[in-house]
């Protein structure tokens, strides 16, 4: 038996490389999908709808749109914190559905293997 552990020694060359194809073709594969989801966008409302946020898969928030009677009707620094909580309610809203659907796209290609995605 050849040194590494083959009979013949070439075949595990060859069987090396057939693995190391398929490794580059996941590798690409894993690159275009997750393009694919850094260039979606995702959205969450919060407040009743008093908040929007938009974020891309990329989880850099796009648009924040606040509804303005909102901001008229604030009188007191409790509904200014009120529309600050629901700001940050929409935006992890938002970047959740962003990470939730990399995961999932992710773990199609991994067999759900967790790859830090």
């Amino acid at each position: 038996m050849a040194k590494g552990g083959f009979p013949g020694g070439r075949m595990g060359g060859g069987m090396n490389m057939n693995m190391i194809k398929q490794a580059q073709k996941m590798q690409q594969e894993m690159l275009k999908m997750q393009e694919e989801v850094e260039n979606k966008e995702f959205s969450a409302s919060s407040g009743g709808g008093m908040v929007t946020v938009k974020v891309n898969g990329k989880r850099e928030i796009l648009s924040l749109e606040i509804d303005e009677s909102a901001v008229i009707e604030a009188e007191s620094a409790e509904d200014v914190e009120m529309i600050s909580d629901a700001i940050i309610a929409a935006i992890n809203e938002a970047m959740k559905k962003a990470s939730d659907e990399m995961t999932q796209t992710m773990g199609k290609l991994t067999g759900g293997l967790n790859l830090g995605f």
